[in-house]
C-alpha cells in the first residue's frame, strides 16, 4: 500500500500475531458458531480495547495509522500481552510515529581494542555479538565450546543462523528449540527497533529461504529481552555442560554486546570448563609445533 512504512508493518504482524494466539475463551467471550481462523476476530479485538474495526484493520495491514498511548494501553490489556510484549508493542509503535520512509545513517559495529584485550584475559568462554547476533570477537575457550567462528563464511559468523545451518551448533544445543526462540526474540527487538537493517533482510530473508524451522518459528513473533539466562551444551569431548549466561553493552550505546558464560566455583561445571580449556591449548600447542609460523614470504601449512 502507498502510505504503508517499515515500522507500522512490523507493528500490524505483531498485533496480528497476537491477536491470532487469544482464544475467546481467553477473554471472556462465547466462541460463538464455526469460525474460519485461529484466534479472535479483528472485530472482537477492537470491541475489547474500544476501538472501531476500521481503525483497528488499518492498523494489521500496516497503513499509516499513529495509536497514541492510550490506545496502545488498550491494545495491550485486550491483547493480554506480558511486560516484555508491552515494551515491545510500544517500541513499534513510537518508531512508526518517528518514521518518514526516509534512508537512516547507519555506523559499523566495531569492537574497541580494550575489548579484545579483556576477551582474551577472560577465564570463561565470552564473545561480542552484533545487534543481530553476528559474532564479532570471542576468546579461545568460546572457540572450544562453541566451535570455530572461521570455519564458517563471514556472513553465516551468526548465533542464530549457525543454530538453523550448522548441524554441529544444533547437536551442541540440549533444548535447540528453546535456544531458537530466546535468539529469535533478541533479533526481533533488533529489527523493532530499525526493520529496514539491511543486515536484519539479508538474516530473516536468507533463513525463511533455507529453514522450515525457522519460518515455522518467526511466525510465532515471540518477543524476548533476553539479557541472562542458563543453558545446557552437548560438547563432544568433555560431555554435558550448565553454563550460566549474562550480556554487557560495551560503552557508546546501543550496539554490540559482551556475552559472558560462566559456571558455579568448584562445581562439576566449572571442571569441564577447564578440562575444555586444557584440551584446547593443547590442541592448539600441537597445531603450532606442526605448522610453525612462516617466515617472510612464505606461506603457512596447516592441517586445519
Amino acid at each position: 500500500m502507498a502510505d504503508e512504512h517499515p515500522h507500522a508493518r512490523e507493528l500490524g504482524e505483531f498485533l496480528r500475531a497476537r491477536r491470532n494466539r487469544l482464544r475467546p475463551e481467553d477473554v471472556g467471550l462465547q466462541p460463538g458458531g464455526r469460525r474460519k481462523v485461529p484466534g479472535l476476530r479483528r472485530e472482537e479485538l477492537a470491541l475489547l480495547a474500544g476501538l472501531s474495526t476500521d481503525y483497528y484493520q488499518r492498523m494489521e495491514q500496516g497503513r499509516d495509522v499513529r495509536p497514541s498511548d492510550d490506545i496502545l494501553d488498550a491494545l495491550a490489556s485486550a491483547l493480554v500481552l506480558d511486560e516484555e510484549e508491552r515494551r515491545h508493542l510500544f517500541t513499534l509503535a513510537h518508531a512508526a510515529r518517528r518514521s518518514t520512509g526516509g534512508s537512516r545513517r547507519r555506523s559499523p559495529e566495531r569492537v574497541p581494542a580494550s575489548t579484545q584485550h579483556l576477551l582474551q584475559a577472560m577465564a570463561t568462554p565470552a564473545l561480542v555479538l552484533g545487534r543481530h547476533l553476528d559474532v564479532l570477537a570471542w576468546n579461545p575457550l568460546a572457540e572450544a565450546l562453541l566451535g570455530d567462528p572461521t570455519d564458517r563464511p563471514k556472513d553465516e559468523r551468526n548465533l542464530l543462523v549457525g543454530l538453523f545451518l550448522n548441524p554441529e551448533s544444533r547437536l551442541r544445543c540440549a533444548d535447540w528449540e528453546g535456544f531458537a526462540l530466546q535468539y529469535m526474540g533478541m533479533l526481533r527487538t533488533a529489527v523493532a527497533a530499525d526493520p529496514t537493517h539491511p543486515r536484519a533482510t539479508e538474516i530473516v530473508g536468507e533463513l525463511s529461504i533455507r529453514s522450515a524451522d525457522f519460518r515455522r518459528l518467526w511466525a510465532r513473533y515471540d518477543v524476548r529481552e533476553a539479557v541472562h539466562g542458563t543453558k545446557l551444551f552437548h560438547h563432544p569431548e568433555v560431555g554435558d555442560i550448565t553454563l550460566t549466561w549474562d550480556t554487557y553493552p560495551l560503552p557508546g550505546g546501543p550496539g554490540p554486546v559482551l556475552l559472558a558464560y560462566t559456571t558455579e566455583p568448584g562445581s562439576a561445571d566449572a571442571e569441564r570448563i577447564q578440562l575444555l580449556a586444557s584440551l584446547h591449548a593443547t590442541r592448539h600447542r600441537k597445531d603450532d609445533v606442526e605448522n610453525p609460523a612462516p617466515r617472510a614470504g612464505e606461506v603457512r601449512r596447516t592441517n586445519r
